[in-house]
């Protein structure tokens, strides 16, 4: 078998070239994802025959033409994004594939982590990364009734505040984790110290950052997409089964609070998703975890939400913003917005 010559594109504009990727990727009933930051392809003989493609630290769009198939160019492609990824500073790396592939690239070296049967599997590239993350959590548990909150809180708002307090009454310790995830207005590191001293009153609240294993872009990318229509619902799947059969038992977690969502496509059908696969019992072998719903609290007639917030700082309506964020929130906002902006 001819190996292949690889050529990496961050962008394509070759309309032929693009349609050769398209084409060989429908060949394996896949379609190009239309965010990756690289696509690798392997060429033989000027046709284009096999594909990869690197979405920050994930892989994605990964096909061999069917006659190229039951070679070890899955080992040699997968070998070039290893190196690209490697090149760039990502390490920790994770794969989505279908279930039926999950042996090749166990060869390659992932190590699967979630799979919902038929359709998909989520997997990375150490064998200890997902027990590794659990070991840290498990230091933090505590005794008794406790439950959880994911937030992006971009910024945390009066709205996270109410939730949290709510939520706090219900049990005897809440966990909040604040998505880590660099994708917001607000970075992961100002967003956790916010919402940190945005609770610091609530004595049962222990706030965690977050990790690649929480609505990340390799286990909810569709979070990070809002403006498209169509939502992945095997990704919701994934991150919610990792959530149920990793992280939840690390630490005892048995709710899971979440704000009711009049607006946003993205989380509302996320909130609908958890009652499915953090609440049936027929989704997983892990205990079940019961999700409650708290109505989002009100100003002015509308909910408090950081997307509003968010929409006001731009206008530069900061005493707006003032009265829908805690005193810690403005004390940022109004360092690093108003004063430098009026």
């Amino acid at each position: 078998m001819i190996e292949p010559t690889f050529k990496t594109f961050s962008s394509i504009n070759d309309q032929v070239v693009l349609d050769s990727i398209k084409n060989l990727l429908q060949s394996v009933n896949l379609n190009l994802d239309p965010n990756l930051d690289h696509i690798i392809v392997g060429i033989v003989e000027k046709e284009i025959i096999a594909c990869a493609g690197l979405d920050h630290n994930v892989i994605k769009c990964v096909a061999v033409h069917p006659n190229y198939q039951g070679s070890n160019i899955t080992l040699s492609l997968i070998n070039q994004v290893l190196e690209l990824a490697h090149d760039k500073g990502l390490h920790h790396l994770f794969l989505y594939t279908k279930p039926e592939n999950v042996h090749l690239f166990k060869a390659c070296g992932f190590y699967p982590i979630a799979q919902l049967p038929g359709i998909i599997t989520l997997m990375e590239n150490t064998p200890v990364g997902i027990s590794h993350y659990c070991n840290t959590l498990v230091k933090q548990k505590k005794s008794g009734t406790c439950g959880a909150i994911v937030m992006n809180a971009n910024p945390f708002t009066c709205g996270h505040l109410y939730l949290a307090e709510q939520a706090a009454k219900k049990v005897d310790w809440l966990y909040i984790f604040v998505v880590s995830e660099d994708a917001s207005l607000f970075s992961s590191e100002v967003r956790y110290k916010l919402v940190k001293e945005g609770v610091s009153h609530l004595k049962n609240v222990i706030v965690l950052p977050g990790s690649a294993y929480i609505i990340s872009k390799a286990t909810f990318p569709s979070y990070f997409l809002k403006e498209q229509t169509l939502i992945e619902q095997s990704y919701m799947a994934i991150d919610l089964l990792i959530f149920r059969q990793y992280i939840a038992p690390a630490l005892s977690i048995s709710k899971r609070f979440v704000g009711t969502e009049p607006y946003s496509e993205v989380t509302n059908a996320y909130n609908q998703a958890m009652k499915e696969w953090l609440q049936s019992e027929d989704k997983s072998t892990s205990p079940t975890i019961t999700v409650i719903e708290i109505a989002r609290v009100t100003h002015d007639d509308d909910v408090i939400s950081a997307s509003r917030v968010r929409s006001l700082l731009m206008q530069k309506k900061y005493q707006q913003v003032h009265a829908l964020v805690p005193p810690s929130t403005w004390a940022y906002i109004e360092q690093h917005y108003a004063i430098k902006n009026q």
